[in-house]
């Protein structure tokens, strides 16, 4: 069962529609790897602009599933948003990136996907 995410939140927005739950599963496993695709060719690349994008888009989700990295996240958005050249944020990228790995690998499993 989950342990690098939580549905507690999902669950209360389906009020015991189970379909909406898988769906959202679903929504998370298409969309929330391509973005962090994103983010792992942006940091290094030193796109502000694509991280900042790429981190905001990402923050419901990840905060919605409760992956526990939702600050670091924003770390990683503001670096990008208040373009800050001399911070370096790739080891806050990789636990960002770690932790979505987990939840994308244990959702897959839960739900079949």
């Amino acid at each position: 069962m989950s342990e690098h995410y939580k549905l507690r939140r999902v669950r209360e927005m389906a009020e015991g529609d189970e379909d909406f739950v898988a769906a959202i599963a679903a929504a998370f496993i298409e969309e929330v790897p391509e973005d962090a695709e994103r983010l792992k060719i942006a940091v290094p690349a030193g796109d502000f602009y694509e991280t900042y994008q790429a981190a905001h888009k990402m923050k419901p989700t990840i905060d919605l599933f409760e992956l526990g990295v939702l600050d670091t996240l924003i770390e990683v958005q503001d670096w990008g948003k208040n373009e800050q050249d001399g911070k370096d944020v790739t080891a806050q990228l990789q636990i960002v990136i770690t932790a979505i790995e987990k939840a994308v690998t244990e959702i897959k499993a839960d739900f079949g996907l």
